[in-house]
């Protein structure tokens, strides 16, 4: 490992997106990432999508690059051995990422800190009070289901969610976040603390950060959806002659000049700005009023070419555009979903196959870029972890397992 936070030995216990995503983000980051499971897996361990025979899709892209520990932690012994990876000595120990309930008992931070005084431990909640929310929940009450899908004209119904877990990866990176920076307080101070990041509060604070509660409580206006526009600029959906779909962008000038050039409406743009006395060079408000009849001249240009078409056309010009992919079209037609990208690797993932997976998306110009590694199977290093890292012996190791305290490496489907 050459990763930037090599050094750094990180104790997870989590479940589902955001804390495993924290998690990962680390361990490709160059940290030695324990997560903990029960021995029949943790709460997501078969979770969907899954391979024809059961095995988690999910799970292998969310824990990649860590190492795995399968302990009972419902027996007093496992619950001592998690405690004693948790607040190991050492300075880059003592860092500990979890989303399970942590207010008492033996996984506290109030217990776990008084075997190490310097313990930092990131812990993600649901609400700010405690109580449980999860991504579904947050997202259906910060108003972006009654901002997305087709205009519904004023009325706030048929909202819609996002399949896209944004606030849980969101929260991961913001779990990830924290634990550096307070790794990095407690090397200039010698202090450890707990974190606690709330779930709906990364949602709220989002909400606030992109104007919407302003827009409420300044403007007094409730936003409602708008299709596939780009609310406030230029952005619309187009069909070329082949079936295919593409999305145009304009958020600049200089890309509303790129594409007017690019299309040769030069002239009938020229004419819209003069009927409907509007700035469509210099005002992207401007564009957003006049967004239909915009795609009425562009519509009828997309129709008349191709995808490959349009693609040539726009080619080394500054036209900000993309086309629509399904999943399949992605892996299969575009070269950053591919080896061709440093960001992907093909690797034999045991129990399902050889498939490409993603790295870190972060490229560090001080060190090389790491290869991506894949997931653990359950349990996978149980042994490793208790004879290297707490250095138990043999006959200790194999009496845990006879009690069925550990396990591993074992089989989830």
């Amino acid at each position: 490992m050459t990763g930037i936070l090599n050094g750094l030995r990180v104790v997870e216990g989590s479940a589902f997106v955001a804390a495993p995503l924290a998690g990962m983000t680390l361990a490709q980051m160059g940290a030695d990432v324990i997560r903990f499971d029960p021995l029949r897996g943790g709460l997501d361990a078969r979770r969907w999508p899954v391979t024809a025979d059961g095995r988690s899709l999910y799970w292998a892209g969310l824990n990649k690059g860590k190492r795995s520990l399968a302990v009972d932690t419902t027996k007093p012994e496992g619950q001592a051995l998690v405690a004693a990876l948790v607040t190991a000595p050492g300075p880059g120990n003592g860092l500990f990422l979890t989303n399970f309930p942590a207010v008492k008992g033996w996984m506290s931070y109030d217990t776990l800190r008084r075997k190490r005084s310097d313990l930092i431990m990131v812990n993600l909640i649901g609400n700010p009070d405690g109580s449980s929310a999860v991504d579904y929940t947050i997202n259906c009450a910060v108003g972006f289901p009654f901002v997305t899908g087709p205009d519904r004209g004023g009325a706030a119904v048929n909202p819609v969610n996002h399949v896209m877990p944004v606030w849980d990866a969101l929260a991961g990176i913001n779990l990830a976040l924290a634990l550096v920076a307070a790794e990095r307080h407690r090397h200039l101070t010698g202090v450890g603390q707990a974190i606690r990041v709330a779930l709906a509060d990364i949602a709220f604070a989002m909400a606030g950060n992109l104007g919407y509660i302003a827009e409420v409580q300044v403007n007094g206006a409730d936003r409602r959806a708008c299709g596939n526009d780009l609310f406030g600029a230029y952005g619309a959906p187009f069909e070329t002659r082949d079936g295919r779909i593409i999305y145009i962008a304009v958020v600049t000038d200089r890309m509303w000049n790129e594409l007017v050039t690019a299309t040769g409406l030069t002239a009938k743009f020229e004419a819209l700005e003069a009927v409907l006395e509007l700035d469509l060079r210099h005002r992207e408000g401007d564009r957003f009023q006049a967004r239909e009849a915009i795609s009425s001249l562009i519509r009828p240009w997309c129709l008349a070419r191709t995808l490959l078409e349009v693609q040539a056309a726009f080619d080394g010009t500054g036209v900000c555009w993309g086309p629509y992919q399904t999943f399949r079209q992605m892996v299969q037609e575009d070269a950053r979903c591919s080896p061709a990208n440093p960001l992907f690797a093909e690797l034999d993932q045991p129990g399902i196959g050889r498939y490409q997976v993603p790295g870190s998306p972060i490229g560090f110009g001080a060190l090389p870029r790491d290869v991506p590694r894949r997931a653990p199977l359950l349990g996978e290093h149980t042994d490793e972890i208790l004879s290297r890292d707490l250095g138990l012996s043999e006959t200790e190791i194999n009496r845990l397992r006879d009690s069925k305290v550990v396990a591993g490496p074992l089989e989830v489907s």
